[in-house]
């Protein structure tokens, strides 16, 4: 008995460690294929928004290390996001990279703060129709800025002023002044964007290779062979050279105004795309589900180390998250190994990083952009309306005008502002037929529309028999549900009739009538209730 009780007891272990030895090597391989789709986006993100290359590739190594031991998204991979360029590159614009690590800061605190007070799901209460926008409008700037960058030119200072300088940029391309590198850097962002698509049809066993990777390896091999003169990345040997502790100057100016206003902004736009992400995430595996809260303040933890060395900020990422489900990986391991996999090639391999064109990596960014634009959410969101689709365009404009924050907020004002419109839109269509009369109520019947429905209701004469059909109601209030039970009694003392469903009403107002848990109780509402329930 005993030696059967300690073969059972074996014969489970064998099967759990063949299981995690089968689970590490799955994590091991994702994590590689992972660490080839981040090495360039890193990068060319960094460059993006403004800052060093290598500032980014610190980002992406916290994002792997720290935040995907103890995040609450195990399959979910962190790291400097397309996303947060146009928020990170006007703020480092306008507040200088001194005072950038401390906002960064700051973001990584609020997310805490939110995290520890489970306001978790409160970021994913935003309409799809302001996301699609947001990420539309996002991808609308990345094209217009690294556009320039993709021909070794300087982005504009605007959004506006770069889709309006883009002709400028393009005719660079085709007509070089005398001595300039531009058509050069140019031939080599569109072989990369060509080496991207070409890849996409490309035989499946070879995919496992990522399309930007393989556009990138071309282009740099290309440019080399050349010795084209273009500009290239740049990252120093000792990866700790560019990393700028707060001093004491920017930390006194943690409390301006400002300051907060840009954390604020950082921490609400990084935590819903790092949210939304994560949520995607969970619909493309049968593992563990996300648990937000600890996400988010898994998402704090970095950020604040981040705003610490002076990097730029970080979000959940759903392309690096995609590959890294898509290449088999089971635990968080595969996330903290590709963080590794960047800590070694930065540490070993800068001088082969310092060989990639800068154009390269915009023209990765260039195709992103353009991917984010996405067309096809245009066609899901008429499906609810032409005002999803309003909303949409409006919150584009609104960002490419002004700055991601204030076009997100823009779009939440409009979605707010349907939502009211909504719950306290009222349309009645009055029939009279054969002596009878019906109105048909379409929408939600508040307080704020009585005035309209009594006026409805008082213009049919008490002796007629009325019908009011709310097939088409969407809500109805306790104040409407009282006059319409006054007007059942007023016709029926004036010898007339008045007939509607009471049990569809009633569920129009969510309780069901003679439940003792009803907040309505009283014969005003309905005479016969008892009879009629």
């Amino acid at each position: 008995m005993f030696v059967n009780k300690l073969g059972f007891d074996m014969g489970n272990l064998v099967t759990r460690l063949t299981g995690r030895c089968d689970s590490i090597g799955q994590d091991l391989l994702a994590s590689i294929v992972v660490f080839l789709v981040a090495l360039p986006l890193c990068m060319g993100v960094a460059i993006a928004s403004g800052v060093p290359p290598a500032l980014g590739l610190i980002t992406g190594i916290i994002g792997g290390l720290v935040v995907g031991a103890i995040s609450g998204s195990p399959l979910q991979v962190s790291g400097p996001a397309a996303g947060l360029t146009v928020l990170v590159y006007q703020t480092v614009q306008q507040h200088g990279l001194a005072k950038f690590g401390v906002i960064i800061l700051l973001a990584g605190v609020i997310q805490i703060l939110a995290g520890i007070l489970k306001t978790g799901q409160w970021f994913r209460a935003i309409s799809p129709a302001v996301i699609q926008g947001m990420l539309a409008g996002i991808g609308v700037l990345i094209v217009a800025s690294q556009i320039f960058v993709m021909v070794d030119d300087l982005p504009r200072s605007s959004g506006v002023e770069n889709l309006i300088s883009i002709p400028e940029a393009l005719l660079k391309s085709f007509i070089p002044a005398e001595g300039s590198s531009h058509h050069m850097a140019a031939a080599i962002g569109v072989l990369t964007i060509g080496s991207i698509v070409a890849w996409g049809r490309a035989p499946k066993r070879l995919k496992a290779i990522p399309a930007p990777l393989v556009a990138v390896l071309v282009a740099t091999l290309c440019s080399t062979l050349l010795q084209l003169p273009i500009k290239t990345v740049e990252v120093p040997a000792n990866i700790l050279s560019v990393v700028q502790l707060p001093t004491a100057e920017a930390l006194s100016g943690a409390f301006d105004w400002s300051v907060l206003g840009a954390a604020l902004a950082v921490a609400l736009i990084a935590s819903a795309e790092t949210l939304l992400s994560a949520t995607a995430v969970d619909r493309m595996h049968s593992g563990p589900r996300t648990q937000y809260n600890r996400e988010l303040c898994a998402q704090g933890v970095g950020n604040l180390i981040c705003g610490l060395v002076g990097s730029i900020p970080m979000t959940g990422v759903i392309v690096r998250s995609t590959a890294n489900v898509k290449a088999g990986a089971k635990t968080r391991l595969s996330t903290v190994m590709h963080g590794g996999w960047l800590l070694a090639c930065v540490a070993l391999l800068p001088f082969l990083l310092n060989k990639i064109p800068t154009a390269s990596l915009a023209a990765v960014l260039v195709y992103t952009g353009f991917k984010l634009l996405a067309p096809q959410a245009v066609r899901q969101l008429a499906h609810f309306g032409k005002s999803e689709v309003a909303i949409y365009a409006v919150t584009i404009v609104a960002i490419v005008a002004t700055n991601l924050l204030e076009g997100v907020l823009i779009g939440l004002g409009l979605s707010l502002l349907k939502l009211i419109y909504s719950f306290s839109h009222l349309d009645i269509f009055r029939h009279r037929e054969n002596g009878a009369a019906t109105l048909v109520l379409n929408g939600s019947a508040t307080f704020i529309r009585l005035p309209k429905l009594a006026a409805a209701l008082e213009a049919i004469p008490p002796e007629v028999d009325l019908q009011v059909d709310v097939s088409r109601l969407l809500h109805i209030d306790h104040a409407c549900l009282d006059l319409l039970a006054d007007q059942k009694k007023q016709r029926t003392d004036a010898g007339g009739k008045l007939e509607i469903e009471w049990d569809e009403l009633y569920s129009k107002y969510h309780y069901r009538p003679g439940s003792k848990k009803s907040p309505v109780r009283s014969k005003r509402i309905e005479p016969s209730l008892e009879a009629e329930g």
